[in-house]
């Protein structure tokens, strides 16, 4: 299951608190996530489990993770579907699954970031 949330909504904190912060998370991606005001997050759970999100702002693509990368395309699907995207920098970690998802990867911009659209 998808839910769209930002951290205004009451169950924002009881999905997405552990991943702010998490050095596991932060040490795979080479990003650090924050839960800034203006994102919105698309998460995939599985039994109340964050196994995939993907943060937006004004149309740029902000944070990726996912444990899964089935329910990590099928986000990034939705969020091509539902956002005009902008040139988005990203973790290099998924770059198959940009690819898989309908996403240009453009050039990498640094060794662990890419520029996808």
């Amino acid at each position: 299951m998808v839910v769209k949330m930002n951290n205004k909504d009451e169950r924002f904190y009881k999905y997405m608190g552990k991943i702010f912060g998490s050095r596991l998370i932060q040490n795979q991606t080479n990003d650090r996530i924050y839960d800034d005001n203006n994102k919105l997050w698309y998460i995939a759970l599985e039994e109340d489990l964050v196994v995939a999100f993907v943060s937006v702002s004004n149309d740029i693509i902000k944070n990726v993770y996912g444990t899964k990368e089935e329910a990590l395309k099928e986000i990034l699907k939705e969020v091509k579907k539902e956002n005009k995207i902008k040139d988005s920098t990203v973790t290099v970690l998924y770059e198959e699954v940009y690819k898989e998802a309908g996403y240009k990867v453009l050039k990498d911009i640094y060794k662990n970031f890419v520029l996808i659209a």
